[in-house]
């Protein structure tokens, strides 16, 4: 037998616990299939259930049976609230849209751009020829392997202190040769 929502509603409306359990029990999954259909996103109409739920947790006192059924009532609220996000959602998307249009980077020359780049390669690999072998290699296993110190120093068969003096002394060195100002 289905429950009688417009008594869980009253219920609810008074704070009783048990009611809107059984409520929320018997209407979720209308309520989120009307979400999902509205918002198409599952995600965003996961967070639209459960703001129209608590809406109706809130306001069921206020639901009068001669004006409807408490079923349309209720997705009255969530279809409110799911136009509300979409609109939410539209509205972001344009002020994105219109901020990166109003931003674009000024064009560049691809050449002088591959130029730089070429030249900046070749002074770390100078740079990087000025080191000793072992702060050489814990330095790329850190910055071009994307290994944390603590892997460096497992795959060195080092204690991490070393591995971490080996990768600071490595960078210190690079800076200096590089001309870059240090800290």
């Amino acid at each position: 037998m289905a429950p009688d929502l417009a008594e869980l509603l009253k219920l609810s409306g008074r704070g009783d616990q048990g009611a809107f359990s059984q409520l929320y029990d018997a209407v979720s999954p209308r309520v989120f299939g009307l979400a999902v259909r509205v918002v198409r996103d599952r995600a965003q109409a996961e967070e639209v259930t459960q703001e129209a739920l608590l809406e109706i947790w809130r306001t069921a006192s206020r639901f009068d049976p001669d004006r409807g059924s408490p079923l349309a009532w209720m997705l009255t609220i969530v279809h409110r609230k799911s136009v509300d996000r979409v609109r939410s959602a539209e509205a972001s998307t344009r002020r994105d849209t219109s901020y990166h249009q109003q931003n674009q980077p000024v064009d560049h020359d691809a050449t002088a751009e591959a130029a730089h780049a070429s030249l900046e390669a070749r002074r770390v690999r100078t740079a990087l020829g000025s080191l000793t072998p072992v702060q050489r290699e814990a330095l790329e296993l850190a910055y071009f392997g994307g290994y944390t110190h603590t892997e460096v120093a497992g795959l060195l068969d080092l204690p991490v202190g070393t591995a971490k003096t080996r990768i600071r002394d490595g960078l210190i060195r690079l800076r200096d040769t590089m001309g870059v100002g240090g800290a």
